[in-house]
């Protein structure tokens, strides 16, 4: 039996060639802690849009993992993504409203400047993920949320600390990291909240002084408030971080796609898609039952999680052709990388422009890349990345 708490050796690294296994088999595959996982595409999509008997709630979860009243159990069952009507209705409200066609078209030509400047800026042995992918996202919502540059060295530390506390298992030490990346990130925000209330930005632009207003439907509690800019960051930093180190990789270890992308760069939106279902940046999500559902034959009692792989769903040969293939011209391509349903990421297009932007202009720059043996991978089971992906540039 798969047991995704004690995963077969190999699959940290390389999920995939078991995920191929596990779709070969039985859908739903019951865990020793009497969770269930899913790979089966149609499944995970009906669940992201059944907001009745599937909700996003980890309370009961997440009580025994972190400790209740915790710091990173505060975090986790405040932030938007572990949350329900009505605290997600508002939350969402006032985020998407920061995030319109109009608001990110006036964020483009920062974007474009933070990438060219760290292409100017790479030596020629560089570490992709270090002197590259992750420093777009840091400065992206660094400015979204108009957080001084002198105060953004720490984020990137707390926000891995934090998303590492997700992981489905965690030693001692990873909990205590994450509690205190919490705390002080908390520390941190109480502060700058405090500053940004004696002098407000344009709500318009700085998405914190929008959280900070409201709406007609009211505020957000401080708590709410708090956790919820943790939140910002860490939907969009590492994710955003492994789109891009993802989707260098893959165009560097199938370089016909690399060189069919040069040929016709406009292929860039759907080569960006094909990345986000290849290799997804986030590989898991979870659910709650609200009652006792079948499944496949699986009777499954109310308040069970259910661990929803998106790698595997991802790669069903029932809606993909030639799944393990990577194909930038691919359509259509209805991956779940960025879930479904109410709770779809509400960053998706923001993200989407990073990846676009960053791939487009360093393939630009420096056609003739070409990865080291020494790339390390992300270590991670819900987030697949690179830890380290050095290049040589020419």
């Amino acid at each position: 039996m798969f047991d995704l708490a004690n995963p077969p050796a190999g699959f940290v690294a390389d999920p995939f060639p078991h995920y191929d296994c596990l779709l070969a088999g039985p859908p739903v595959l019951p865990q020793p802690d009497g969770s269930f996982l899913l790979t089966r595409h149609a499944d995970l999509n009906a669940i992201y849009r059944d907001t009745t008997l599937y909700i996003s709630d980890k309370k009961q979860a997440f009580a025994p993992k972190f400790g209740p009243g915790s710091p990173l159990y505060e975090h986790h069952t405040t932030s938007l993504v572990f949350n329900d009507p009505p605290l997600h209705t508002r939350v969402r409200r006032i985020m998407t409203s920061a995030l319109t066609p109009k608001a990110l078209a006036r964020m483009e030509p920062g974007l474009i400047a933070t990438v060219d400047q760290l292409l100017d800026d790479l030596p020629q042995e560089p570490d992709l993920i270090e002197d590259f992918a992750s420093s777009i996202p840091i400065q992206i919502i660094g400015n979204l949320l108009d957080v001084p540059m002198a105060e953004r060295a720490p984020l990137r530390d707390w926000s891995l600390a934090i998303l590492g506390a997700l992981e489905p298992t965690l030693t001692a030490a990873q909990l205590a990291h994450g509690h205190r990346a919490v705390t002080e990130f908390k520390t941190y925000l109480q502060d700058l909240i405090a500053r940004r209330r004696a002098d407000p930005g344009d709500p318009e632009t700085d998405v914190l002084t929008r959280l900070i207003k409201g709406d007609d439907s009211g505020r957000l509690t401080e708590v709410e408030l708090i956790q919820n800019c943790i939140f910002i960051l860490n939907a969009g930093h590492e994710t955003t971080t492994n789109l891009i180190g993802n989707g260098l990789a893959l165009l560097n270890d199938f370089p016909e796609q690399k060189q069919r992308l040069m040929d016709d760069p406009g292929l860039i939106d759907t080569a960006v898609e094909e990345m986000l279902r290849l290799r997804s940046p986030n590989q898991f999500g979870n659910r709650e039952t609200t009652a006792e559902v079948e499944i496949d034959g699986h009777v499954i009692a109310a308040g069970t999680n259910l661990h929803l792989c998106i790698g595997a769903a991802n790669r069903d040969p029932a809606v993909f052709d030639a799944p393990a293939t990577f194909d930038i011209g691919r359509k259509p391509n209805r991956h779940l990388a960025f879930a479904g349903g109410p709770h779809v990421c509400v960053g998706l297009t923001l993200a989407r422009m990073e990846g676009r932007t960053a791939i487009s202009r360093f393939l630009r720059r420096y056609p003739d890349y070409a990865l080291t043996d020494a790339r390390v991978p992300g270590g991670r089971i819900r987030f697949h990345g690179y830890q380290h992906l050095p290049a040589r540039l020419s």
